[in-house]
């Protein structure tokens, strides 16, 4: 699974290309990437910037398992799941799902399952920073 998966929680700041090329396969006909970024408005308020808490060991682990299921359900697929913690400004990006597959909708299909699963798995907490200076954890991070 291994080389067919890139699994990573980390404070460093996200690449895309770098998911990108790691899915990238002479096989594929098709590459799908979703990339998350934090938005300057909620239903809160304005936003200057999100806190993500994690647990990234555990969060690691259940990214492998969100990994396998998608190498199960789409096996000529390669993947990767990238997710950031710690303190983002506007428009850093927070996460990375790519996928690729021999025909496109296969890889949108992977992309999709993927990012759903990971925001429904793994143990990563958003606060977000309010202009008016006060925080809000948000739902759904």
């Amino acid at each position: 699974m291994a080389e067919r998966s890139l699994v990573r929680v980390t404070t460093d700041v996200l690449d895309p290309s770098e998911a990108l090329a790691w899915v990238a396969d002479p096989s594929a006909g098709g590459t799908c990437m979703f990339v998350g970024t934090v938005r300057d408005r909620s239903d809160v308020g304005e936003v200057i910037g999100i806190v993500y808490e994690a647990w990234p060991e555990l969060a690691e682990q259940k990214l492998v398992g969100v990994a396998r299921e998608l190498l199960e359900r789409w096996p000529e697929c390669k993947v990767a799941l990238v997710h950031r913690h710690g303190e983002l400004d506007v428009s850093e990006v927070s996460v990375v799902v790519a996928a690729s597959a021999p025909h496109r909708d296969r890889a949108f299909e992977a992309c999709r399952y993927g990012i759903d699963r990971l925001k429904e798995e793994a143990p990563v907490w958003k606060k977000e920073l309010l202009a008016t200076g006060e925080a809000e954890w948000a739902a759904g991070s």
